[in-house]
């Protein structure tokens, strides 16, 4: 269809919608956050504004083959040893014990709920859930997303498909909703809501991925590329307090694919193998736990072994026989089928070559790590009536779908406790008048405008991150002068921002992800600077402060001037809830 361009602000309709709850984002966590408020009141208004279709939008629209987090209580697994795990799985923390632990209490129940609304598990033969690792259970999960979303509006929920936010709605220091742009219809939108829970998703395509070919592929990257982190770029831009943002995710991924490496590590035990025919984990790190070991040596080591000339690095799949390989592609097929059609269309047979491997693109993802917003118990961030629920929320590494779910329940159940006394104030028309003309001034700068294109300005901040910022082609390599260099041209581009320009509604969208990846990246690289030590080599190598520093074992927090733009960093302390050694599982 094709698009009317406006040549002015007053030809841009505004819609203006009441609701008790605003949910942005409509992915795993959202879903369960519409699900858990309609449960608890039938009678709330609860909508969702989703950027793509809700059907199949977020880091599960494809499908998955596992639930990674899933308690056992049959082998002994309790909420406390899912905690343990996790805080172990980042080097001992730091981890918000508190906010885990809730999750892990109600983790089963989340994921058997995802049962009862029809998405198929895989059973072992004494009819318990089918393990795949520790907490992994395996699932026929091609309809995951569609099962979610259908339960989401089934329960009531009104959904604002290709609506993507553009900043929170606020009430001097409160948020009161969010406003948004029609990528469709072209509308400017304005959530009034008096509880607003943020549950895009993490963020992507802030570093130069591995695959740099944009002619063939924009995003050849890890995770999902529609997540650019607009769900922490709006929080930013209103002051709100982010912790962890130092602590990327790096994955290790099939090279020249990015494809998934778990399923064949972790469900087919494909160990990793150097060019020599070493187990790398077993060889050099050993002392870590080897194949045990915590994630982020996961990923460091085939990245050294690069660096000092044991590369290329494979997962060992010679060791599965026909049938085994067979078993595999049929589990990848539930995944990522088109990883089945890459190894075809090398003519690869696996069980005589194995797979290589390399390091994905950094990302800042909660679902993951601990970078995000930080929360209160109830999930509501250091901004009055703002809430965060899934990879947005800070603090709590490795949810992966069933602790997003889980968290967007404890989301839901916290803003509709702060939502029983809450009445919405009068609608600021100067500050929507304000965001309107911010959001379209690209869009009517008009074709013939000699400016700077999305694509421009992203490869440009894709590059200074990854030579500037610690990206794969630096080997995820840091020091305080390049980070300097960063902060500099990332200033640069945020200045060249009013040069932006977008011919249609979809650019204009595209224009917009650009500019969140800027407030995000800013206030990533200022963390990277903070935290002068290597607590996660991989995620975070400090080339100039190689060690620990025991000062550091704490959170690094951060709040962006919603007026002067300027960044406050800080600490705050951890807190140990469950006893023991907290580098061990």
């Amino acid at each position: 269809m094709e698009q009317k361009i406006p040549k002015s602000l007053e030809e841009i309709p505004v819609e203006v919608i009441e609701t008790d709850l605003l949910i942005v984002g409509g992915g795993n966590a959202g879903c369960f956050t519409a699900v858990e408020a309609k449960t608890l009141d039938p009678n709330l208004k609860v909508t969702i504004m989703e950027k793509a279709n809700i059907s199949r939008s977020g880091a599960t629209a494809a499908g998955m083959d596992a639930i990674n987090t899933y308690l056992r209580t049959d082998k002994g697994e309790t909420p406390e040893s899912l905690v343990k795990w996790s805080r172990a799985q980042v080097g001992g923390g730091p981890i918000r014990e508190d906010l885990a632990l809730s999750n892990a209490n109600i983790l089963n129940e989340t994921v058997d709920m995802l049962e009862d609304w029809g998405l198929p598990f895989a059973y072992d033969e004494e009819g318990h859930k089918q393990l795949r690792g520790r907490f992994d259970v395996s699932i026929h999960g091609e309809q995951l997303k569609p099962i979610m979303a259908e339960k989401a509006m089934a329960m009531g929920a009104k959904v604002y498909n290709r609506v993507v936010a553009t900043n929170l709605l606020m009430d001097g220091d409160k948020c009161v909703g969010a406003m948004g742009l029609g990528v469709r219809d072209g509308k400017f939108y304005v959530f009034r809501a008096k509880a607003t829970i943020v549950s895009t998703g993490g963020a992507c395509g802030i570093w130069k991925s591995p695959v740099t070919d944009y002619s063939s592929a924009h995003h050849q990257t890890w995770m999902s590329p529609f997540n650019v982190g607009t769900g922490y770029a709006v929080g930013i831009r209103a002051g709100a307090e982010m912790t962890s943002l130092e602590q990327r995710w790096v994955a290790t991924r099939t090279k020249d694919f990015c494809g998934p490496v778990d399923t064949l590590s972790v469900a087919f035990g494909c160990l990793i193998t150097n060019a020599k025919g070493e187990r790398v984990m077993q060889v050099r790190y050993a002392a870590e736990g080897g194949d045990k070991a915590p994630r982020f040596y996961r990923l460091t080591a085939p990245m050294t072994e690069w660096l000092e000339g044991r590369a290329p690095v494979y997962v060992d799949t010679t060791v599965l026989t026909q049938e085994e390989s067979k078993e595999l592609r049929m589990e990848l097929l539930n995944e990522r089928p088109s990883f089945v059609l890459f190894l075809a269309s090398k003519g690869q047979d696996i069980t005589k070559e194995p797979v290589e491997i390399y390091g994905s693109d950094p990302y800042i993802v909660g679902g993951h790590t601990g970078s995000g917003y930080w929360v209160d118990i109830k999930r509501m961030t250091t901004v009055p009536g703002l809430f965060a629920a899934g990879e947005t929320a800070g603090g709590n590494p490795n949810k992966f779908v069933g602790g997003c779910g889980a968290e967007g329940r404890l989301a839901a159940r916290g803003a509709v406790e702060y939502m029983k006394n809450i009445t919405l104030p009068a609608l600021d028309s100067a500050q929507v008048g304000k965001e309107k003309e911010r959001v379209f001034a690209p869009l009517l700068r008009g074709p013939e405008f000699d400016g700077v294109t999305d694509i421009e300005m992203e490869e440009r901040l894709q590059r200074l991150m990854d030579e500037y910022a610690g990206g794969i082609h630096q080997f995820y390599r840091l020091n305080e002068e390049r980070l300097v260099v960063a902060l500099k041209n990332i200033k640069v581009l945020k200045d060249q921002v009013k040069y932006l320009y977008a011919g249609d509604l979809h650019k204009l969208m595209n224009v917009h992800e650009v500019i969140d990846r800027l407030d995000v990246a800013e206030q990533a690289v200022h963390h990277l600077m903070y935290r002068k030590e290597t607590r996660w080599p991989g995620w975070q190598t400090r080339m100039d402060y190689p060690e620990k520093d025991p000062k550091l074992d704490c959170f690094v927090e951060s709040t962006r001037d919603s007026k002067t733009g300027e960044i406050k960093m800080f600490t705050r302390p951890y807190e140990q809830l469950i006893p023991g050694d907290r580098t061990k599982p």
